[in-house]
């Protein structure tokens, strides 16, 4: 097929994922759809739950072996919308729909570029992953799945990065904190404010500024996005709790920030999870070096992905535009999709690693 009609295959196939709602943990449909589309096309697609992946033929366990990966959850339609999210719309040569940026684009072309690279022997053992729960960073996605694929060595993960190569990524981190008090009746001064000491911690968290900056990813960030306390008005709160969202540069690690934290604050913190690291490349490896030989900028991301929980290198870089994600209207352009399938096949067709 040339590369047209691969493009053209591959846009169809993205209009069926949009018109079939895949909101993460309730992609079972949209997994189905896949599953038979790749079987029709004699993929020998594997599946764990809502997971399909496909080994390339020929696999050796002497080489080494390449993850191509992309989502096939969205998150829930915002408000704005003009369009139906669910319902592919063209409108020339831009496609609209929920997902179709995020990260339905990245999934198809990913998926023609390993048919593609199925079709001649590589150096290197070849898998495609679409995984589930990414929008979630749920434990029934990725996680689930890695255990059950060859050993990896290094992975491309197809996100909107206008198929620049994201050589870094923040991770992510959430805090659940607690100030304690003593109540008491707001009239007569008695108790203790919750309030207060929290307001401390909190006015702490948003000025300090941690001196390890990374030249990809700048600091790490602490952001305080909820707070709760009180339960009327004339009664001095005896607990305040909080929420910290703290995003990690590739120079810490998310353990290392909560330790860090809790030598400082008086509030009781608990983690969330310490899963979703922070990631990055060296830019001197041969993906990386085989995207700048094409004209690629390697970048730091912000966003979170797949990588996250990935334990080899990896490289984030697919068609679309992040700023498209999560947003009202979102779309993808069919040159880009042409353009991204194009691309993956020059890097990756003869990649030594």
């Amino acid at each position: 097929m040339t590369t047209e009609e691969m493009t053209q295959e591959a846009a169809a196939l993205l209009c069926q994922l949009i018109e079939t709602p895949r909101v993460s943990r309730e992609e079972g449909a949209a997994a189905d759809l896949l599953q038979q589309w790749m079987e029709k096309r004699g993929m020998d697609p594997q599946r764990e739950q809502n997971n399909l992946w496909c080994v390339a033929p020929g696999y050796d366990a002497e080489r080494k072996t390449l993850l191509l990966c992309a989502h096939i959850d969205t998150v829930r339609p915002v408000s704005g919308w003009t369009r139906p999210p669910h319902q592919a719309t063209w409108e020339g040569e831009r496609l609209y729909g929920l997902g179709a940026n995020d990260d339905g684009a990245s999934l198809v072309s990913l998926i023609q570029t390993f048919r593609r690279l199925c079709a001649t022997q590589q150096t290197y053992n070849l898998v495609l992953l679409a995984s589930a729960e990414e929008e979630v960073s749920g434990k029934d996605g990725i996680s689930r799945v890695l255990p059950l694929l060859p050993k990896l060595d290094v992975a491309l993960v197809g996100e909107p990065t206008g198929m620049q190569p994201a050589v870094a990524e923040r991770g992510l981190m959430v805090l659940d904190c607690t100030a304690h008090g003593r109540a008491g009746h707001a009239a007569r001064g008695e108790g203790v404010n919750a309030l207060y000491p929290a307001l401390d911690d909190i006015d702490w968290l948003r000025r300090t500024e941690w001196p390890e900056v990374s030249p990809l990813l700048g600091p790490t960030r602490m952001t305080v996005t909820m707070i709760e306390a009180g339960t009327q008005h004339n009664v001095v709160p005896d607990r305040c709790k909080f929420v910290v969202d703290v995003r990690t540069n590739e120079l810490h690690s998310n353990e290392d920030i909560y330790n860090r934290i809790c030598a400082h604050v008086k509030s009781e913190v608990v983690a969330r999870s310490f899963r979703l690291s922070s990631s990055r490349i060296d830019e001197s490896h041969p993906l990386v070096q085989r995207a700048v030989s094409l004209g690629r900028t390697p970048f730091g991301s912000p966003t979170l992905s797949d990588q996250a929980l990935l334990s080899c290198p990896s490289l984030k870089m697919g068609p679309g535009d992040s700023r498209r994600s999560h947003t009202a209207d979102e779309y993808i352009e069919f040159s880009e999709i042409k353009e991204a399938i194009e691309l993956y096949t020059e890097m990756l067709d003869g990649l030594v690693l």
